[in-house]
This record gives C-alpha cells, sequence and structure tokens, in this order.
C-alpha cells in the first residue's frame, strides 16, 4: 500500500508540473496579467471611461475585508446551494422530458406546443409568480433558477435525439432490438453530449438568474451582496462581488465538466 500510495503521489506531481508547464497554462496566465495591466492603467486615468472604477489593489484589500466577515461565505454558500437546487431539479425533469420528445412522437406533440409558449418567457419575468406562488424568497429563488436551467437543457436533449441518423436505429430494429433496446443501447449514448452541453449552457444561465434574483427579491447571496455594495456606493465592494459570481460560476462550469468527462470516457481516447 505505501508503494501504491507513493506511485500515486508521484503521478499526481508529474501532472501538476506537467500543467503548470504547459502552453495552455502560460497563455492563460499571460491573460490574466495583461487583464491587470490593463485595469491597472484604466483606473490610473490612462483611459478616461475607467477613471472611476478602483485600482486592483484597492479591490483586493477590500477583498481581503469581505474574506475575514462570515457573511461573505454565508452569501457563498446561500448562492451556491440555489443554484445547486435549481440546476439539478432542472435535469431531473429536463432531460426526461427532452429524451420523451424526442423518442416519442405521440408525446412531442402533445407536450412541445406548450413547451415552445413558455420557453420565451424570460425567467426574471417569473419572479412576481413565484414570489405569490410559492411561501418563501428561498423556494421561489431555487424555482426561479430551475426555470433557467430547465428550458436550455430540453432544447439540448431533444436536438440530440432528433440528430440521432435515421439508419442507426433501423439498423439495430433489423437486427432484432426492441424499442427498449434501441433507447437504452442507441439513443441514451448519443444523446449524452448533447446533455452535457446542456448541462454547461444551464449552469452558465443558472448562475445568471440566481443573481438577479437575489437582487430582486432575495436577502441573502452573492447578488444581494453586490447590490448592497452598490446601494452604499461601495464601488471596491461591487468588484469583489462581480469578481465572486465568476469565480462562483467558473468552479460550477468546471464541476459540471468533470462530469461531462465522467459521462463521455471516449474523449480521453480520441
Amino acid at each position: 500500500m505505501a508503494r501504491a500510495a507513493t506511485m500515486t503521489s508521484a503521478s499526481f506531481g508529474y501532472k501538476t508540473r506537467k500543467f503548470f508547464m504547459s502552453k495552455h497554462f502560460t497563455r492563460g496566465s499571460l491573460a490574466v496579467i495583461g487583464f491587470f495591466a490593463l485595469w491597472q492603467a484604466g483606473s490610473m486615468g490612462l483611459m478616461p471611461f475607467m477613471h472611476a472604477i478602483p485600482t486592483p489593489v484597492t479591490v483586493a484589500g477590500a477583498f481581503w475585508e469581505f474574506m475575514c466577515t462570515g457573511k461573505y461565505w454565508q452569501s457563498w454558500m446561500d448562492s451556491t446551494l440555489r443554484v445547486g437546487y435549481g440546476f439539478v431539479a432542472a435535469q431531473i425533469l429536463g432531460i426526461p422530458l427532452g429524451l420523451g420528445m424526442g423518442w416519442n412522437r405521440n408525446f412531442k406533440d402533445f407536450t412541445y406546443p406548450l413547451f415552445e409558449l413558455m420557453r420565451p418567457i424570460p425567467p426574471l419575468a417569473w419572479v412576481p409568480v413565484s414570489i405569490l406562488f410559492w411561501p418563501t424568497n428561498e423556494s421561489s429563488i431555487a424555482f426561479i433558477t430551475f426555470i433557467g436551467a430547465f428550458f436550455t437543457i430540453v432544447v439540448n436533449v431533444l436536438g440530440g435525439v432528433s440528430a440521432i441518423p435515421r439508419q442507426l436505429v433501423d439498423a439495430a430494429v433489423s437486427f432484432g432490438a426492441s424499442p427498449r433496446q434501441v433507447f437504452w443501447r442507441i439513443v441514451l449514448p448519443a444523446t449524452i453530449p448533447s446533455i452535457v452541453t446542456g448541462m454547461m449552457v444551464g449552469i452558465g444561465i443558472t448562475w445568471n438568474v440566481v443573481i438577479a434574483a437575489e437582487m430582486i427579491a432575495g436577502n441573502t447571496g452573492l447578488g444581494r451582496l453586490t447590490w448592497e455594495a452598490y446601494l452604499a456606493g461601495y464601488t471596491p465592494g461591487i468588484i469583489v462581488g462581480m469578481i465572486s459570481i465568476g469565480l462562483a460560476g467558473y468552479v460550477s462550469s468546471m464541476a459540471v465538466k468533470m462530469i461531462g468527462d465522467w459521462l463521455m470516457p471516449w474523449k480521453k481516447v480520441f
């Protein structure tokens, strides 16, 4: 066991060194450094439209002050939980609905008109109804985040099923495959890339929606934290809130990407 642990540690160290020495890391680092350099130049007056933006050093100091408070981390937790509730619910309901509409013509004829009628409604337009319909602010915000991801995942899954070549299904049926076998062996595996794409797009929309909902109807969360900084006229706090939202969205996207890589192991081969 000690030898296996040593080999695992060595492998992890090798992969870490390889990552930090890769061109991707170098290019990304240069982009980040260039962004902060432009930010500093703009804050110093070299770009007139950025004269009101605080310098990176000022924002870093405000960031540290926020990180030393419990309210900041509680805002992270509240926003993440809301996104998680809405996103997971959207997958649980949206994936089967998209598969059902793509696989069964009768089911699609019955559900698609109502789906298309509701899909163009922006998630924030649901805010007044959700406040009236749900008993608490938490449940109403979770519902709005669900709406943000739900329609996206359904459209992607439906498109994935519709894009499956008919020849594959016909070939399986000609070899004696039952409808159940065709669904589980052909339709579902072929739709996984579309499901993952819908998840990646959906997690970004979910963060957009939850931040806006927190600003309108929330009492806590990163959106509320940013809005309170705006009401107080504290510009560094606004920037801290924006950076925190970006970091939260990035971490969530990476988590979804890891799930997608696990669902599609063949991507590591090709």
